[in-house]
Formats: C-alpha cells, structure tokens, sequence
C-alpha cells in the first residue's frame, strides 16, 4: 500500500468512528433529557420515558422531533418550559453525555 491509500484509510476510520461518538453521543443526551423531563413531568417509569424520547429523535433528522415531543408532553401538563428552555438543557446534556461516553 501506498502512504496515500494508508492516509485515506486512517481519515476514513476516523471519520466512522466521529459518526458513531456522534451517535452514541445524541442516544445518551437524549436519555439523559428524558429523564430530566419525567422528573419534572412526574412519571412514575422515567426510564420508559426516556426511551419514548430517544425513538423520537428517529422521526426525523435533526433534534427538533424531540424538542416538539417534550414540549407537547410539558404544554399538556401545565410545565412552563419554552422550546429555547428544552434546547439549552440539550445543549448542557449533550456536554455530560460527551464527558460520559469519553469516561467509559
């Protein structure tokens, strides 16, 4: 092999394991945003929301499925919490979650 394919294989492991640290990165933050919200909503089964939560992010790309779960879930019970509420706590989220999966 050439330096050159040698190069164009390491981007190319490093690219796929970016993607999946990006994933495993937004599952978790969204777990961890669940769960905030079934305190606050008072679920009795916060796991169960939290996973509720997590599907919801595969309606479509992006985060914005979540944000429009939780905050249906929080209008219906009388929790004032704005979209840009929900969206700061995902960014606060996502910064454990990163500090998590890099932990072990």
């Amino acid at each position: 092999m050439t330096s050159m394919q040698d190069r164009e294989k390491a981007f190319e492991a490093k690219f796929a394991l970016d993607e999946e640290l990006r994933f495993k990165a937004g599952a978790r933050r969204n777990k961890l945003l669940g769960l905030w919200a079934a305190g606050l909503l008072g679920k009795s089964d916060p796991e169960a929301y939290a996973t509720e939560v997590i599907a919801a992010d595969f309606v479509e790309a992006g985060h914005e499925d979540v944000v429009r779960k939780i905050r249906a879930d929080f209008e219906a019970a009388g929790i004032a919490q704005t979209e840009d509420d929900i969206r700061l706590k995902m960014l606060e989220l996502l910064s454990e979650a990163v500090t998590q999966i890099q932990n072990g």
